[in-house]
């Protein structure tokens, strides 16, 4: 069934509106709020500290997508969807992101080229980061939502089962400790900058939490580990990255990105448009696989598989 060009072009202009709507009602933890069970919007709205008329607004264009659901007038609870916003939920943190600092930046996203993000805040998103600790413990935790899937993606790979795997740029090492259950052989490292917020329980006695720059150096590994960060950074930051671990790799060390691979053509992916707020906040770019091949090799690596969601690869000889 086709769908009006009105239709298409209505629902990518109201985007604004729904991250912003979405952002205020997790900021408010309306979901938690709800959790016991369907409750009138007037109660929900002074427990939260919202006003009980605007909140009604909110709640009823969610739940016209299934965020939320009005079980009779002026009652509403919630749905799978909403739940995964409550504050302890994995979609709390991105929701507040991207309809906060996020949605601010790419107000000012234009087509020059730069990145709109550093105009903004007067510096670059990741020196604000680090001036912000409330910030980049809220990022930190985004970075933890689809951790499981992105686990997953491991099993594409075969393992020797004993390797020293360095996660580089692992954040709190939520990922790497999730690898580490599946998989009690294995020892971990992660590295990442001093502010990274971080709970040593998490970690326990087999991962070691190295603070540095992965622009200056890592320690050597059996296996290498970028999660979604060469997105982050341009062509020639990400080779510098990818420099760094060759630097310190071994011949038979292995790499594993996991980052999209952009569909050809007119196909359906998320990462077309995750291209361009990487492009908003620090002139980043999600890539195809002929862009893949040639950062890869600028960084001294070829790439033996593009798995689903996973990129394997071994230092050039």
């Amino acid at each position: 069934m086709s769908v009006h060009p009105d239709e298409v072009i209505w629902n990518l202009l109201r985007g604004a509106l729904t991250a912003r709507t979405v952002a205020v009602v997790a900021e408010l933890d309306v979901a938690g709020a709800l959790a016991d069970g369907p409750r009138p919007v007037a109660e929900a709205a002074a427990e939260v500290g919202a006003d009980a008329d605007t909140l009604h607004r909110f709640l009823r264009a969610l739940a016209s997508e299934g965020v939320f659901v009005e079980h009779e007038p002026g009652v509403f609870g919630n749905t799978a969807a909403s739940e995964a916003l409550r504050a302890d939920g994995g979609w709390h943190a991105f929701a507040v992101l991207f309809g906060g600092v996020f949605y601010r930046g790419l107000a000012e996203l234009d087509a020059s080229g730069d990145a709109s993000f550093p105009r903004m805040l007067g510096t670059d998103f990741w020196s604000w980061l680090g001036e912000n600790p409330d910030q980049r413990s809220l990022f930190d935790k985004a970075m933890e939502q689809g951790s499981e899937r992105r686990v997953e993606r491991f099993e594409q790979v075969e393992w020797r089962g004993d390797e020293a795997v360095v996660d580089v740029g692992g954040g709190n090492g939520s990922l790497l400790a999730s690898l580490l259950d599946r998989r009690p052989g294995l020892r971990g490292i992660v590295v990442d900058l001093p502010e990274t917020v971080r709970n040593e329980t998490v970690l326990g006695d087999r991962i070691e939490f190295v603070e540095g720059s992965f622009f200056e150096r890592v320690p050597e590994g059996d296996v290498y580990v970028l999660s979604t960060i060469l997105h982050d950074w341009d062509d020639d930051h990400a080779a510098r990255i990818l420099r760094t671990i060759r630097g310190a790799a071994r011949p038979d060390s292995r790499l594993l990105i996991i980052d999209a691979v952009v569909p050809p053509g007119n196909e359906p992916g998320g990462g077309k448009w995750l291209d361009l707020l990487m492009l908003a906040v620090s002139q980043g770019k999600e890539r195809d696989e002929r862009q893949w091949r040639e950062l890869l090799a600028a960084g001294g690596f070829e790439p033996v598989a593009f798995h689903d969601g996973l990129i394997e690869a071994v230092p050039q000889r």
